[in-house]
Parts: structure tokens; sequence; C-alpha cells
């Protein structure tokens, strides 16, 4: 295993203005506050939690879409943040993140030819390519994820769902990242196809050792495919660690109602569903304390007024006043 993470991020941190004008102020919303993670060669980092969580914001700040508002981010030894400045630096950085949306009917040029897709990258950032070169890697591309070569001249219309979203690998793979951004890369597709597509993600992980970000709400999709997990809640991380180890002892509250609400294959298996009360609260508003007290059942005082610190257990860290008290390992017991 490489052990050199090929990206680095450390307190990141964005928030918007919203609203304000001549006479009023505007509201900061908190959409990420405080996020830290390695990426690694050849492994997977799943993010999940519920929408609004800052999952899609992380993905943004990764791809050099948005700058953080504070933190560091350092990819491939670079930093991501002022290194943009530097017209080389910021070319390099683009290279070496490249992003899979969620929907492959809408991230496809519906007017360009799926080989004209493939070789625009290469049109901008490899100039000295000849149009044979480029032609010769977009068909070879198109091979390594299952596409025939007379498909080099089609149009998206006249594909699946599947094979779009094949098209869409394609195309993020053209200039040899180190990192890919999957956002959701197969909640639009169909059961069926959802299996082939993670199993080419995979193949083509192995084969290149890619850096996963894998945005994701689905925990059985994410069971499959992450080697770390890092849930979030409003904003905030409040529990991040080894997948097999968030999955088989998850600590904080918000982790085992998720996992609860999880479907299981297995009729036999029988699960304790964690119902919770309320709504996510408005990020423009977010409560005091711990953010996920208003709907926690372990919640008391403390959780109300203060903010809980990450703590380490073992490979897992998480944020939360009942796991550093011992109160959710008590009701656990009790429930048992």
């Amino acid at each position: 295993m490489n052990t050199t993470p090929v990206l680095k991020a450390h307190d990141l941190q964005r928030h918007y203005d919203v609203g304000g004008g001549a006479f009023t102020k505007a509201t900061p919303l908190r959409a990420l506050a405080g996020a830290s993670f390695d990426l690694y060669p050849g492994k997977t980092l799943a993010v999940v939690g519920e929408s609004g969580c800052g999952k899609s914001t992380m993905a943004r700040l990764v791809t050099m879409m948005e700058p953080p508002t504070s933190g560091t981010l350092e990819i491939d030894g670079l930093d991501a943040v002022h290194g943009k400045k530097s017209r080389n630096v910021a070319r390099q950085l683009r290279q070496t993140v490249q992003m899979v949306f969620q929907d492959p009917y809408g991230s496809l040029n519906p007017r360009q030819r799926v080989g004209a897709m493939l070789e625009e990258p290469l049109k901008i950032n490899r100039p000295t390519l000849s149009a044979k070169e480029r032609e010769e890697a977009g068909r070879s591309m198109m091979q390594r994820v299952g596409l025939r070569s007379e498909h080099y001249d089609r149009y998206p219309h006249m594909f699946s769902g599947g094979q779009r979203q094949r098209i869409a690998i394609a195309r993020a793979l053209m200039l040899n990242p180190k990192i890919v951004v999957l956002d959701e890369p197969v909640s639009a597709l169909d059961v069926s196809i959802q299996a082939q597509v993670l199993n080419l993600l995979n193949d083509l992980q192995e084969e290149f050792q890619l850096a996963y970000l894998f945005i994701s709400h689905d925990l059985s999709v994410v069971k499959h495919v992450a080697d770390d997990v890092m849930v979030m809640y409003l904003g905030h991380p409040v529990e991040s660690g080894p997948s097999k180890e968030v999955f088989a002892n998850p600590q904080h509250p918000y982790t085992r109602a998720l996992l609860s609400a999880t479907p299981v294959a297995d009729p036999r298996r029988t699960r304790n569903r964690i119902k919770l009360t309320g709504e996510i609260p408005s990020p423009l508003n977010p409560p005091s304390g711990c953010t996920f007290h208003p709907r926690c059942p372990l919640a008391n005082e403390r959780c109300k007024e203060e903010v809980p610190k990450t703590l380490t257990r073992g490979p897992v860290t998480v944020a939360c006043h009942a796991v550093e008290e011992g109160r959710n390992e008590a009701v656990a017991r009790a429930k048992a």
C-alpha cells in the first residue's frame, strides 16, 4: 500500500452569504464546517449523510470548482488553495482531479459525438498530440470501460443510462488523473446496472491506482465499495474511520440511525430501527452546541450548550458527548 496520501484536507470550511442588500445584512450559511481527511492511491473514501449535510460542497472544494472559506487543501503535493494563482500549477491540479457526476443524462453534451467528448480534454491539456493520437487514446479508453469501437461516432441519446455513465467515466480518465470524485455515480441507474458500473470502477481503480472520493447516501453501496467512511451531519463530520469498523461498531447516534434504516437482504436477521424525529435544522440557523441534539435520542443539557470535541476511539474518530461519557454504550446494552 502507498502510505503517502495524494490529497490532504485539514479543517476545510465553506460559508456562503445568503440574502442581504442595501439595508440588510447577509446571513452566513455554513455548508461545510471543519472537514479533515486524507485520500490514498488505490483507496476509496465514502462521504455519507442526508441531503444538506455538505457532501456536494466537499466535492466542489476537492475538484476546485470553489475555494474553501478557510482550511488547507493539498493535492499531489501542491497547494490547491493558493497554488491556482500560477497557471502551470492550476493546469496540473485540474488534470490530477476529475469528476463523474450523478446524472448520466445531464452530464453529457447531447450535440457532441462520444469521440469528440473524449478527445476534448486532450485538445485543451495536451496540445502537442496529433489528431490521430487523440483518437487512438479515446478509442483505447472506450475499450477499457467496456464500450465497442463503433460507439465512437455516436451521440449520447443512442446509449442506455449505464452506457452513458461508462462514457462519463472514460471522459474523466482521459487525462490520467490520480483522484476521481464520484458524486452518486450509480444512484440514477437501474439496480441491475449498478453492480456492473461499480465493478468497472473497482477494476479501473486497481489498474490505475486511483483514489476515489465517493459521495453517496446509499449505505448498502458504500459498505461494498469504501475502504474508509466519513459520516456528515449539517456540515460537520460526526464519525469517520475504516468502513468495516464503522459498519460493525458505529459509535455516533446519527451513524447508528443511518445504519438501522439500511435494508438487510437476510429475512432472518432482525434490526432495531432507530427513528429520528424532526427535520434537519436549517444551516442558516444551526442549533447551539451539538447540531444533532434536537434529533438525538441521547441528548442532554451539555449537548445543547457545548460543541463536542473529536475523540479517537481505536481507528475511528467521533464527535459526540454521549460517546465521551459512555451513554451510547449503556443505551445499546439496555436495548440488547
